[in-house]
C-alpha cells in the first residue's frame, strides 16, 4: 500500500513538509508528486488531486483524496493505529491534538515574517512585537506540553508524534532566522534538524530546483545549524566501488567522491541528493559502512 502525496518546493513549502513527515517519519510508503510554487505547475498537478487547491494533498490507494494536513494526520492515524501518529496515553493524545490544531491555525506573524527556507541560515533577524508574541506563545505551548505529558524531551508529548511533525517547520524557521528561544526550545529545534526524515527532506530540498526569489532575505548568512554532513562532491570520472545504485539497483552512471572513495548512482538526482547529506540515506550509509 503506497500513498500518493502532492507537494510544493521542498525548500519552502512548510505544509508539504508536514504532510510528508506524517508518512515518512511513521514508516508509511509514499510516492511524491511535486510542483513549483507560484507557477502553473501547481494547479496542473492538483488536477490529479481534485478538489484540492493547496498542498499537501494525499491520494489514498482507493483513489480518495484527503485535503489539509490535520485531516491527513487523522486519516493516517485511523488507518495505521500502531504507527504512532498520536500518543497512546489519552492525556498526551489530547495535548498533541491541541498542539497540532493551534499550529494549523495560528502563528501568523511567524509565518509571514519568517517563511520557511531550509536552504539557508541567517546570523540575525529583526524581531518585532508580533513575532516576539508568537515566539512567547511557542514557549508556552511547548513547556505546557512537556509538563502535562511528562515528556523528558526533546519531543513534546513523549515519543515523536504528529504534534512534532506539525511543529517541524517552526523548528526550521528558528534555525533559518536565528530566532531567540530558550535552551529547552533550542534542544527541540536540534532534535528536528537531526531527525532522519527531516535530513532526507532537506537533502532533497537543496537540489530541488532553483531558488525562489520570494524567500530571499538580505541578512548575513551563517552555516546551517543542523548536523554537518559527510563532505562529498559530484565527479565526472572515476572507478566506483559499487556496480549498482544503492537506491534502485540499476547500473551506475553518475559518481560521487568522498574521503577518497567513489560511489556510483543510476541518475543525477540519486547522486545529488546524496551529495547534499550522504549519511541521511540508509541505503548509502549501509554501503558506506560495509567497507
Amino acid at each position: 500500500m503506497t500513498y500518493d502525496l502532492a507537494i510544493g518546493d521542498r525548500a519552502y513549502s512548510s505544509w508539504s513538509l508536514r504532510g510528508w513527515l506524517l508518512l515518512d517519519a511513521f514508516g508509511l510508503p509514499v510516492r511524491t508528486h511535486s510542483a513549483r510554487l507560484y507557477t502553473d505547475e501547481l494547479p496542473t498537478l492538483l488536477k490529479d488531486f481534485a478538489p484540492a487547491r493547496t498542498v499537501p494533498a494525499l491520494r489514498l490507494p482507493d483513489g480518495t483524496v484527503v485535503l489539509e494536513s490535520l485531516a491527513i494526520a487523522e486519516e493516517l492515524a485511523s488507518r495505521h493505529p500502531d504507527a504512532g501518529h498520536w500518543p497512546a496515553d489519552s492525556r498526551a493524545r489530547a495535548v498533541a491534538r491541541s498542539l497540532a490544531a493551534e499550529m494549523h491555525a495560528g502563528f501568523h506573524a511567524l509565518r509571514s515574517q519568517c517563511p520557511m527556507n531550509i536552504r539557508v541560515s541567517y546570523e540575525t533577524t529583526p524581531v518585532d512585537d508580533a513575532l516576539r508574541a508568537d515566539l512567547d506563545r511557542l514557549e508556552t505551548l511547548w513547556s505546557w506540553a512537556r509538563e502535562t505529558t511528562g515528556s523528558p524531551g526533546p519531543w513534546l508529548c513523549g515519543p515523536y508524534s504528529a504534534a512534532d511533525a506539525f511543529f517541524a517547520p517552526v523548528a526550521t524557521r528558528i534555525a533559518t532566522y536565528a530566532l531567540p528561544v530558550s535552551p529547552s526550545a533550542q534542544a527541540t529545534v536540534a532534535a528536528h534538524l537531526s531527525h532522519p526524515s527531516f535530513r532526507r527532506w532537506r537533502a532533497m530540498a537543496l537540489v530541488d530546483g532553483p531558488d525562489q526569489e520570494f524567500y530571499r532575505r538580505d541578512h548575513p548568512r551563517r552555516p546551517w545549524p543542523g548536523p554537518a554532513p559527510l563532505p562529498a562532491r559530484a565527479v565526472e570520472a572515476g572507478t566506483p566501488e559499487n556496480a549498482a545504485c544503492p537506491y534502485s539497483g540499476q547500473p551506475v552512471t553518475h559518481l560521487l567522491e568522498s574521503e577518497g572513495r567513489t560511489i556510483g548512482f543510476c541518475n543525477a538526482l540519486c547522486r545529488d541528493k546524496t551529495v547534499a547529506d550522504p549519511l541521511a540515506w540508509p541505503a548509502f550509509a549501509a554501503l558506506w559502512a560495509a567497507r
